[in-house]
């Protein structure tokens, strides 16, 4: 009676236990496959990081802020490729004990559809976001214009940009929405001056007293610092309705460029009075022409008859 009963249900018994140790086998090569796919990720991603900082850090600025903008970038992509690592493999491994991935992959791909067109906004914005910080366009404490709005950049995400104007007004731009984007202070920034002077006055006496308030300025211990090199004058620029417009540049560091213009122009002041140099102010002069008769003055005494005056 055991004989048939061994004969009758070991064989499936068996048969059962070798597929679910092989079975196993294959669950556990997946999760090992899994976890070996994503130390090897990590350290490539590690070794690309530091290739990426060694390259930008030199054209940098800011201390860090490459290191900072690229681990940002590595951590992302980590998040996102770890989590479809782990996504097919629980895929697998379901499809190894006997469950049907077929209508869970419809589904998520329905799901993801949906969500695509519900979310076209979000995944734009994501999108140029993740470019905008890979690409170095702009980063925190910078002075940008974005879309005709000025003002600090406060915070940058993968979704949205933060400016704060001078008047303490906060702006939120999706980064989805940005059609023009311009950096004030990328790298270096520059003042433009247009320095006004009277039709009397000697160009070439105006641009060297401003090359001489530049030198002073330059060499001030304060102020020197914030300046990159020396001011550039270009020369007349124009002839406005009452004077002689002069441009010239300071180029300074990033966002030192106020401070060194307002105090360039300062001494500018001084340096035109101290130099009899008349900065004009908008003023009309009217002309009769040759043929007009002077103008006759009448004084009334007081007898009541004019006195005619020329």
């Amino acid at each position: 009676m055991w004989q048939q009963y061994s004969d009758k249900y070991l064989p499936p018994l068996l048969e059962m236990g070798l597929q679910f140790l092989q079975t196993s086998l294959r669950i556990l090569l997946v999760v090992i496959a899994a976890y070996v796919g994503i130390r090897l990720l990590r350290v490539a991603l590690s070794r690309l990081e530091i290739i990426l900082i060694k390259a930008t850090e030199s054209s940098e600025i800011v201390p860090g802020a490459a290191a900072q903008r690229v681990r940002t970038l590595t951590n992302v992509l980590r998040t996102i490729v770890v989590g479809l690592i782990w996504f097919v493999a629980t895929l697998t491994v379901l499809g190894q004990i006997g469950v049907n991935i077929g209508p869970i992959l419809a589904g998520a791909g329905v799901v993801g559809l949906a969500v695509g067109f519900g979310a076209q906004n979000l995944v734009r914005d994501l999108v140029s976001g993740f470019f905008l910080i890979l690409e170095n366009q702009v980063r925190v404490g910078d002075v940008a214009i974005i879309n005709g709005t000025g003002g600090l950049v406060e915070a940058i995400t993968f979704r949205t940009i933060v400016l704060r104007d001078l008047s303490a007004v906060v702006h939120v731009f999706p980064n989805g929405s940005i059609n023009t984007l311009s950096n004030v202070s990328k790298d270096w920034s520059a003042y433009v001056m247009d320095v006004g002077v009277a039709y009397k006055e000697d160009t070439d006496r105006v641009v060297e007293v401003m090359r001489r308030v530049g030198a002073e300025l330059r060499g001030d211990s304060k102020f020197g610092a914030a300046m990159i090199d020396d001011i550039e004058v270009f020369g007349v620029d124009q002839f406005a309705d009452s004077a002689v417009i002069i441009k010239g540049r300071l180029k300074t560091m990033p966002l030192q460029q106020w401070n060194v213009g307002r105090e360039y122009r300062r001494r500018l002041k001084k340096a035109f009075d101290a130099a009899g140099i008349e900065i004009p102010f908008p003023h009309r002069t009217l002309y009769m022409g040759e043929a007009s008769p002077a103008f006759r003055l009448a004084v009334q005494d007081n007898s009541g008859d004019p006195a005619p005056r020329h």
